[in-house]
């Protein structure tokens, strides 16, 4: 018996997914005289055939085709292999030649949309057993499942159809309406204006529209939301633990009614926990993060300091060379039909689980015992190189470990709202990223214990009688290549010498990350280019408000002045009220402390006294980048929502100054009012899009410097957007968007004054 599959036609779906790539090379490794067809979607600009030659490039492919040789193994492959595009939504005609088909494609997410969910796990196989009917074919069907589909239960779990009485049919046409309603709810007033009033306390100071987006990805989160929470409810009302295990259960019904239940033959083979190969095609291949590996990997770097997992739990794990040689020998081992009482035949599905459990347990303290020596012979190193000490967990109940969390996500939430009232300076960003940090861990701890609690404390054993004889029933030649025998992995061997080597990211994290460099000595030559400076607090540190205190000293001398002073302190929560509301309304508020100002005067006052405590204020390396923008040919601009005659003496350090203006009455003297909207946030950010396309300049290659959340607008407008001096609303979101962050400061007027002359000489 050298090849079970001689001459078979193997239909595989899935075979993008970590099982299915596994199978497709273990066929054209082993099987070389069997045919296969793979169903798959194209994606995007790749057709279904860029897909597949593709996939035969993945480091599975990788010994089989150094073997062979690479146009060797090109070759074999475009003589065994047949793409048919197309989805399990969607299938298209199939051939009528097929003998086995190996049905793997599933969304394997713990955390799905209802609606997804089903779609995938249910409606998929509906469509594939509609399309096999089709075909008026017999081909043995292996439907792959999982071992969890027998849900939430203590003892024994056997290998044998499921027992429940589930209504698919009306589960699925519930479950795919479910979006409907939804959307339905999340534009109802008493949703939205939740959701608006939300984003608008947020993102205000970006602007409108910087609101109106907020709201709307808000509400599709929440839709989203609700449509998670009733995949994990309903699932949980009828006895699994998520909705994946809920719908592959039914995915395994639809196989029994339209398949088995008509006539043909059917094997389901239920794995546990799959992960990293044993052996083939060779030790430790793994293809992403599989189930346990985010558990590891964040218990590695110190995210996890407890877990509720209780320590006798068997986590039941099984390398993927085990799953693909079972699946394989299902496949070449139909079901017999058998006689009925009224003397008819019949053909009985064969259930198989690939599970370790039963014969070798892993349990949880041996999982962690194991972890820890690895972690402590190979340490993970943070952030600052320093080398992460991995807890030694107590194994809490439960509730216990949930109340903690509830404690450290309020003692965190309340540090971030203290944080984010601080003046922004580098020790409040400091704690930002603190309490950032903070946040994610305990989100990562939270979502782990959601989702995977059902796993690390089930008391459930899966029976794997069937799977034992069907692997004592290969030829002792075929056993130890094509075997999968759990009493002969070694978990020590496995977890520390093959498993936790190859854990996506591991390997990464043990060296120390670097601060992506900021510098700008490098920056390309180009003149299509733009360098977009915000003034306060970006260029200079100045602000509006101590603008008008040098205006006031220079022009009514100390003790007017501080009479002056004394009515705008006065004022000051007005004022600050306006700037959180818009910065627009707050320059508009503040300006018309100038009303009957005489403008000429005001410039000589500016220009002789007021420049040089401009000039004292600037950012040295402000000054320095600014020098580099133009050394490149870069135009550099600078706009800002102060109004012109306050800016002209930094005229010479820039290609070109935007400002507002004053209304002016008869005799010259300003109004209090200003002669047009204020060029801030997304009045900006318009005006800065026509400004490149009437200039011909290049948006995508430009760069832009803000210090303000309401810079947000604008900024996202260039290339290469910087922020400098960030408030904590901005500082967050560079630190989401991976935006680089500076920190400038002031300068003695010696020291700028040569990079003044160098920016000067070239006006």
């Amino acid at each position: 018996m050298s090849d079970p599959l001689k001459n078979a036609h193997v239909l595989v779906t899935g075979a993008t997914g970590f099982v299915g790539q596994a199978v497709v090379e273990k066929l054209l490794a082993t099987f070389p005289t069997t045919r296969i067809t793979l169903l798959v979607r194209p994606r995007g600009a790749l057709t279904a055939e860029d897909r597949v030659r593709k996939l035969l490039t993945k480091p599975v492919f990788g010994p089989w085709r150094e073997r062979l040789g690479s146009e060797a193994a090109d070759a074999e492959a475009a003589e065994r292999i047949t793409v048919l595009a197309g989805d399990l939504g969607d299938v298209p005609e199939l051939p009528t030649d097929i003998t086995h088909v190996v049905h793997s494609a599933s969304t394997v997410s713990f955390d799905l949309p209802i609606d997804e969910a089903f779609a995938s796990n249910v409606g998929g196989p509906v469509s594939l057993y509609q399309a096999l009917e089709a075909t008026g074919a017999d081909p043995h069907v292996v439907h792959v499942s999982t071992c969890y589909v027998a849900g939430l239960r203590k003892g024994l779990a056997e290998e044998r159809s499921l027992d429940h009485s589930v209504d698919r049919e009306a589960e699925t046409t519930r479950a795919l309406r479910a979006r409907e309603s939804a959307e339905a709810a999340s534009r109802r007033p008493l949703v939205l204006d939740k959701i608006v009033a939300k984003a608008r306390a947020t993102h205000r100071r970006a602007g409108a529209q910087a609101v109106a987006q907020a709201a709307e990805e808000a509400r599709r989160s929440w839709v989203t939301d609700q449509l998670v929470t009733a995949g994990r409810t309903r699932a949980t009302s009828l006895g699994w633990p998520d909705v994946y295990t809920f719908t592959k259960a039914l995915g395994e019904r639809v196989a029994e009614d339209l398949w088995a239940g008509t006539g043909h033959r059917l094997s389901i083979v239920r794995p546990t926990i799959i992960e990293s190969s044993l052996q083939h095609p060779f030790p430790g291949w793994i293809d992403g993060f599989k189930v346990a590996d985010p558990l590891i990997a964040a218990y590695g770097r110190g995210m996890l300091p407890e877990f509720p997992a209780l320590a006798d739990s068997i986590l039941d794990v099984i390398p993927v060379d085990h799953v693909v040689n079972a699946i394989l020998a299902a496949a070449a081992s139909p079901p017999e039909p058998t006689a009925t009482e009224d003397g008819e035949q019949h053909t009985p599905a064969a259930y198989y689980q690939v599970a370790s459990g039963s014969r070798n347990p892993l349990r949880f303290g041996t999982i962690l015992r194991l972890l820890r020596g690895y972690f402590q012979e190979h340490p993970l190193t943070d952030d600052d190189g320093s080398f992460v000490q991995v807890p030694n967990w107590t194994f809490p109940n439960g509730p216990a470990v949930q109340r903690s969390l509830r404690r450290r996500e309020m003692a965190v939430d309340l540090a971030d709202s203290l944080v984010g009232r601080l003046p922004p300076n580098d020790t409040t960003r400091t704690w930002i990223s603190s309490v950032y940090k903070a946040k994610r861990n305990l989100g990562t701890l939270r979502k782990f214990t959601d989702l995977y609690q059902a796993y690390t404390q089930t008391e459930v054993v899966f029976d794997d009688t069937h799977t034992h004889a069907l692997h004592e029933a290969l030829p002792a030649e075929r056993r130890e290549e094509h075997g999968f025998d759990v009493t002969a992995i070694d978990w020590t061997y496995y977890m520390q010498e093959v498993h936790v080597p190859k854990v996506p990211g591991l390997m990464r994290a043990r060296r120390p990350k670097t601060k992506p460099s900021t510098s700008a000595r490098d920056l390309p030559q180009r003149e299509d280019v733009l360098a977009v400076f915000d003034l306060h607090g970006t260029v200079a540190a100045a602000s509006l408000i101590e603008h008008y205190v040098w205006v006031e000293l220079a022009a009514k001398g100390a003790v007017p002045a501080l009479r002056g002073l004394g009515g705008m302190v006065a004022s000051s929560g007005t004022y600050l009220q306006a700037e959180w509301r818009d910065r627009g309304d707050f320059i508009r508020s503040f300006m018309r402390r100038y009303a009957g100002v005489d403008e000429a005067v005001l410039r000589e006052v500016i220009a002789t006294k007021v420049t040089p405590s401009l000039r004292a204020r600037l950012l040295a390396e402000a000054t320095e980048r600014i020098a580099l923008h133009r050394a490149a040919g870069h135009r550099t601009v600078l706009v800002s929502g102060q109004i012109d005659v306050f800016v002209e003496p930094l005229a010479d350090m820039f290609d070109v100054i935007i400002a507002g203006q004053m209304e002016k009455d008869a005799d010259g003297r300003w109004t209090g009012h200003l002669a047009t909207s204020p060029l801030v946030d997304e009045a900006r950010a318009a005006w800065l899009r026509r400004y490149a396309r009437e200039e011909g300049m290049d948006l995508a290659g430009s760069y832009a410097y803000g210090d303000s959340y309401a810079d947000r607008p604008w900024l996202e407008v260039a290339g290469t957007p910087n922020v400098v001096n960030p408030d904590s609303t901005l500082y967050r979101f560079a630190r989401e968007k991976r935006w680089p962050v500076h920190s400038w400061t002031t300068t003695a007027e010696g020291r700028f004054s040569p990079v003044l002359r160098s920016l000067g000489s070239r006006r």
